[in-house]
């Protein structure tokens, strides 16, 4: 897979996860806590924490090298991190398909760099993972995260009742899915 990062605007770019991205997660984690929580499991309070994300990120990062997972994360210009984009459940045989999920620091939001970044994790997804399809899920009322689909030309295919247990309850989500391409799978 492409390691190289690539410039989302002028001094925000998508690169790949690393393990030593963990303390950067973390503060930006904490930072956007209040204004994630919404859209977000209830998290023990580890999560918020370097150690935390270091466990949270060995899972993904040894999914990763397994072929079962993509890992990226938007930083500044100084390396902080200000985002987190993560391709699970990657199956492939007759499917071929993973599953998106991103988040981005409450301070970055509106600029773009969702939109941006789930355009080029497709493309790598397409590209370079040879999937046929990603698909996503939001909560009913997080049009950002739809507005941020649609734009990158994920279609809405129905809703799921009591999908995921988020900020305490069972709720109901948006299931989107965007289709890369129509070739067969490669053997």
């Amino acid at each position: 897979m492409n390691d190289a990062p690539y410039p989302l605007t002028a001094d925000r770019f998508l690169r790949p996860t690393v393990a030593s991205d963990a303390p950067a997660l973390a503060e930006a984690l904490l930072r956007s806590r209040t204004y994630m929580a919404p859209f977000e499991p209830v998290r023990p309070e580890v999560f918020y924490t370097a150690e935390g994300q270091a466990q949270r990120l060995a899972g993904i990062l040894a999914d990763r090298e397994a072929g079962r997972a993509g890992a990226w994360v938007i930083v500044d210009a100084k390396d902080r991190a200000v985002g987190n984009f993560t391709l699970s459940g990657i199956a492939l045989g007759a499917f071929h398909s993973g599953v998106l999920g991103y988040w981005v620091d409450a301070a970055q939001t509106g600029r773009g760099l969702a939109t941006a970044a789930v355009g080029r994790i497709c493309d790598l997804a397409r590209d370079d993972l040879g999937l046929h399809r990603v698909e996503a899920g939001t909560l009913l009322y997080n049009q950002a995260s739809q507005r941020v689909l649609t734009k990158n030309g994920f279609e809405e295919y129905g809703v799921a009742p009591k999908f995921l247990y988020i900020d305490g309850e069972w709720r109901d989500h948006r299931l989107f899915q965007r289709l890369l391409h129509d070739d067969p799978p490669a053997l």
